[in-house]
């Protein structure tokens, strides 16, 4: 028995032999490694292969242009490039679609099936960016632990993501690797052409555009949203990191507000620091906090319009008035009163007596900023010869102040100067803080009505981001900062010449001082949240109530308000907006800062 068996075994080994000496006759030499990989190269085609290879590697590598994007996408979905068993053959078929004239574009794909409505960019990779609001339905939404999760792995081919689904998306790869990842091809087998273009384990890449990703991404938002208010610190986790990695698949305005909103949502989930810290920047760090506003005046004719509107709306009130007294309840840098001063040096019948009281937080330094404001502003008014005197006031809170404060000694120090001072307050950005501490605000209004104003001037942000629920303010926050960084693009991309300079660094830091808002917003509660933004008809019922009636602002205003915006590189995209004797700054359709004007009532008096 055991001979027969090694007879067969014998007769089987000859059989085999005889059987790869038929194939390598029918192959012509075929190198053996790659033939075990699934590719059938003779060795006498190896260098001509390889030439080939490189020649196709310098093809894809130089298409940099748009339409060689839409080429390699219509190679990935028309061509047929799965399991290239024979090499030679299959590189001189993608180099002859790559030298083709002209080859037919595919058409753009069909929409899908709406799941919401949002306003993103058109193109993800395009660094100015047109409008990038976002428009989040108020429909019902899927809870927050209903969302299939899974955790991001570092990508195997650079700039492929998994969100949710075996789907994969296009991240941001260099241009040479982009162009690699839209040539479907599935792993090496020894199977043909035909079955794997039939089999159905053969799944193509689907290249997803910026926009559904930019969907995909504010969903991820507002689910990461959703699980905070509702304490899913799990989901929430897993979620500001899917939020991160799609941040990246988008390009201007859209990526910054979204990681500026990932690391507040990142901050409230992990609190890496007492909350109290990110808050109190103003009172920690008032320099900085002062640099970075100055750099956001520049940047864009948001407190441009403010102080303006401001202005002309106290000029008129001290029309005919010898003796002024202006009240700012944010002094900063002082950049609103030169303009003021210069328009009371040019009344008919010279300038009037001008006496201005400045308002800042402490330093940390203990330096007196203030009086180095004034200094400046007086050097100023003797230039053009005014009357001008100073005082400044540091307050942690406007509420710690009281009337006899503000006003000073009510006799003159003027001999036979009996005509009392006409008294306007100004407040730009600063009384929204107030709603921080239960009855600062009504503190502060009574203060204003017992001090006799003329006129009150008040600038605040045209939001609702002091809402009673925490959706509520991110929703409202993630709308309106979407609005205001697409506006600073699209500032700076239609004055390239000031872009090339400090106009990009204004932007810059412009970007900074509003993330700081958008981390206060999200990140913080109770008195710690300082930026409860509201709307005009808020502010209508709050002065109401304290004993104010609005003063509508003039015409003039409106009409030089907008011929600033005209003289402002990048302004094509703002509007100014009268509404009920108020003064709206909008970037296209949404409002942004509103300028409204205030007395005190006829009945209160």
């Amino acid at each position: 028995m055991k001979r027969e068996r090694q007879e067969t075994v014998e007769a089987a080994e000859t059989e085999d032999e005889k059987g790869k000496a038929r194939m390598d006759a029918d192959d012509g030499g075929v190198d053996e490694l790659l033939a075990a990989l699934g590719y059938k190269i003779r060795s006498t085609e190896m260098a001509d292969v390889a030439q080939k290879l490189e020649q196709l590697e310098m093809a894809m590598g130089s298409s940099v242009a748009a339409n060689d994007d839409a080429l390699l996408s219509h190679l990935a979905s028309d061509a047929v490039h799965y399991n290239p068993s024979d090499v030679s053959t299959w590189v001189d078929t993608i180099l002859s679609e790559f030298n083709a004239p002209s080859l037919p574009l595919p058409p753009p794909p069909l929409s899908p099936a709406p799941l919401q409505h949002f306003n993103l960019p058109p193109d993800g990779t395009e660094q100015n960016s047109t409008i990038t609001t976002v428009d989040v339905p108020s429909g019902p939404r899927c809870p927050a632990d209903a969302y299939h999760l899974e955790p991001l792995h570092a990508p195997a081919v650079a700039g492929r993501i998994v969100y949710g689904s075996d789907t994969q998306y296009e991240v941001s790869p260099s241009s040479r690797d982009r162009k690699r990842m839209k040539l479907c091809s599935s792993p090496p087998s020894s199977s043909s052409t035909t079955d794997a273009a039939t089999s159905p384990a053969v799944l193509p890449v689907v290249v997803v555009d910026t926009q559904e990703s930019g969907i995909r991404l504010v969903h991820a938002l507002m689910a990461c949203a959703e699980a905070v208010q509702q304490d899913n610190l799990k989901a929430a986790d897993a979620l500001v990191k899917q939020i991160t990695v799609l941040a990246t698949s988008q390009g201007g305005a859209m990526r910054k507000v979204a990681g500026y909103f990932a690391e507040a949502l990142a901050r409230r989930i992990y609190r890496p620091q007492p909350a109290r810290n990110l808050s109190r920047s103003t009172l920690d760090f008032p320099a900085f906090d002062d640099m970075l506003h100055q750099h956001f005046y520049e940047s864009c004719p948001n407190l441009k319009f403010a102080h303006f509107t401001a202005n002309q709306a106290i000029l008129e009130a001290f029309a005919g008035c010898r003796r002024v007294h202006v009240v700012d309840f944010g002094m900063r840098e002082g950049l609103q009163w030169p303009a003021l001063l210069q328009a009371l040096a040019l009344r008919p019948g010279g300038p009037p007596s001008f006496r201005l009281t400045g308002i800042g937080p402490p330093q940390p330094d203990h330096s007196d900023a203030l009086q180095e404001v004034g200094w400046k502003l007086a050097q100023f008014a003797d230039t053009i010869r005014v009357d001008f005197r100073y005082r400044g006031f540091v307050a942690a809170s406007l509420a710690d102040l009281e009337p006899y404060m503000l006003l000073g000694p009510v006799a003159s120090d003027r001999d036979g100067e009996e005509e009392p001072e006409a008294v306007a307050v100004n407040s730009v950005f600063e009384l929204h803080r107030l709603l921080a501490r239960q009855g600062a605000l009504e503190k502060v209004l009574g203060t204003i009505r017992a001090m006799r104003p003329r006129i009150v001037t008040v600038v605040e942000q045209e939001a609702n981001h002091n809402g009673e629920t925490f959706l509520e303010r991110f929703t409202e926050a993630l709308h309106y900062y979407s609005t205001m960084f697409d506006s600073l693009e699209g500032g700076v991309s239609a004055a390239p010449d000031a872009a090339g300079g400090g106009g990009r660094r204004d932007q810059a830091m412009s970007e900074v001082y509003l993330g700081r808002q958008i981390c206060n917003v999200v990140a913080c509660e109770g008195a710690d949240r300082t930026e409860r933004h509201e709307a005009l008809a808020q502010w209508r019922v709050r002065m109401g109530r304290a004993g104010f009636e609005p003063v509508p602002i003039g015409s003039n205003a409106f009409k030089q308000a907008s011929m600033l915006l005209a003289l402002f590189a990048g302004g094509d995209g703002y509007r100014v907006e009268e509404k009920d004797g108020s003064l709206t700054l909008g970037w296209h359709t949404r409002p942004l800062i509103t300028t409204s004007a205030w007395r005190i009532a006829s009945a209160a008096c």
